[in-house]
C-alpha cells in the first residue's frame, strides 16, 4: 500500500495527525541532513505499525517534505494504523 504524507523533521515530539486538507503529516525528532530525515521516518513508521523496517520504503520525495511511502503490511494493519491517527 502507498501514502502520501508530509514530513516536518526536527520537531520536539514525534506525531502523526492529519490536516485539515486531509493529508497525513508527520512530525519527526530528526534533522534534516543527510538522510537523517528520512531513515528515522522509515524506523517510526514501522514501529507504530508494529513491522520490520525493511517493509516501509521511500519512493519519491527524498529531499522534499511531501513523500510517498510503500508500506509492505497487509491492508488490515495499515487500515488499522490509519483509523487510528486523529483527524480534525
Amino acid at each position: 500500500m502507498t501514502i502520501q504524507l508530509k514530513v516536518k523533521p526536527g520537531s520536539k515530539v514525534d506525531s502523526l495527525f492529519y490536516d485539515a486538507a486531509g493529508l497525513l503529516q508527520v512530525k519527526i525528532k530528526a534533522p534534516a541532513q543527510d538522510g537523517k530525515a528520512n531513515a528515522y521516518l522509515v524506523e517510526f513508521l514501522a514501529r507504530q505499525l508494529g513491522i520490520p523496517k525493511a517493509s516501509v520504503t521511500i519512493t519519491a520525495g527524498f529531499t522534499s517534505q511531501h513523500k510517498r511511502v510503500d508500506i509492505d503490511a497487509p491492508a488490515e494493519t495499515v487500515a488499522r494504523f490509519t483509523d487510528q491517527i486523529a483527524r480534525p
